[in-house]
């Protein structure tokens, strides 16, 4: 890796500063520590823990609540699909790495387990909602964060469909999986199981992870035809979207050797790769956001550059 590029990635705010040092350099323990903990009182992650409100952000779990006017300094499309309230706050925190043993963590976690209510129906934020693209996210961060999830990881087992993945629209009949629900719960279910979760989850990660690898990450199985090309394109954040980077991140983040079947895949996100040693930044799902995480698409990417990299490290090692 080029060193400017590293100084680059290293230029940017401690959410990416600490990952680089722990992913990509020979940085000590104590140093990626120390960068760790200056994304709650410095960095994005300070940001966001300032704007929560009443144990919520904008007043909402999913969306904001009834009435929550955003600020003038929140940046994106106010008319499409809102990321600001604590569902997806919570998932930008955990991207971020936000130590969960970190005291305002602990704290704003908490208020959430205290006071966020599901849209759908009141429940409690970590007893879950009804669809497993929400419930996925809810058990990585609740996981991650310390708060009980075994109910909704019970859910999650039990709403696996036959092909190995989930569905969102199972409720509404949809017998197939869909890749971007069978991404969030993978990543849940990894988080639980990381954190020593009581119950197992391999054989559901498993046929999970299978149902991504017979597809190459990308096509139907049917027709070997790409399933959507926005799959190729890697967006941050991404929310409940699916796309090759996030899911080759998650096969790196496991820690197993790379499959065979990733090699498409691997060799997309190479060929993405700028003269100067970066990846842009392809896709910015619409709606509104806190404040912005890159400079814009077709712009360079510091969260982009640090995951292609770390995977292409571990996808080469």
């Amino acid at each position: 890796m080029a060193t400017d590029v590293t100084e680059w990635l290293l230029d940017g705010d401690p959410a990416i500063r600490w990952q680089v040092l722990r992913d990509l350099t020979d940085a000590s323990h104590a140093d990626v520590a120390a960068e760790r903990a200056r994304i709650t009182e410095t960095g994005w992650g300070a940001r966001l823990l300032d704007l929560q409100e009443d144990g919520q952000w904008a007043g909402g779990a999913c969306f904001p609540g009834n009435g929550w006017t955003p600020p003038a300094s929140v940046v994106g499309d106010r008319d499409a699909q809102p990321w600001v309230a604590t569902l997806p706050t919570l998932r930008l925190l955990l991207a971020f790495g936000a130590d969960p043993a970190d005291p305002r963590v602990r704290t704003a976690v908490q208020a959430a387990a205290d006071k966020a209510r599901w849209e759908y129906d009141g429940s409690r934020f970590f007893d879950g909602e009804v669809e497993p693209c929400i419930n996925g996210g809810t058990v990585a961060i609740g996981a991650s964060f310390g708060q009980p999830v075994d109910g909704i990881v019970t859910r999650l087992l039990r709403e696996r469909l036959p092909d190995g993945g989930w569905n969102c629209e199972a409720e509404n009949g949809s017998a197939r999986s869909s890749f971007h629900t069978t991404i969030c719960v993978l990543e849940g279910l990894w988080e639980y199981a990381r954190a020593g979760g009581s119950i197992d989850v391999t054989a559901a990660r498993q046929a999970g992870e299978e149902y991504l690898l017979e597809r190459g990450l990308l096509r139907r199985l049917s027709t070997g035809e790409v399933v959507d090309s926005d799959f190729l394109l890697p967006a941050f954040p991404p929310h409940w979207h699916y796309d090759v980077l996030r899911a080759l991140d998650y096969f790196r983040d496991t820690g197993a050797a790379p499959d065979p079947r990733l090699a498409e895949a691997l060799d997309l996100i190479r060929s993405k790769q700028a003269a100067d040693g970066t990846w842009l930044l392809e896709n910015l799902h619409a709606g509104m956001q806190w404040f912005a995480l890159d400079d814009g698409v077709g712009r360079p990417s510091r969260w982009n550059t640090l995951r292609a990299l770390r995977v292409l490290r571990w996808a080469d090692a």
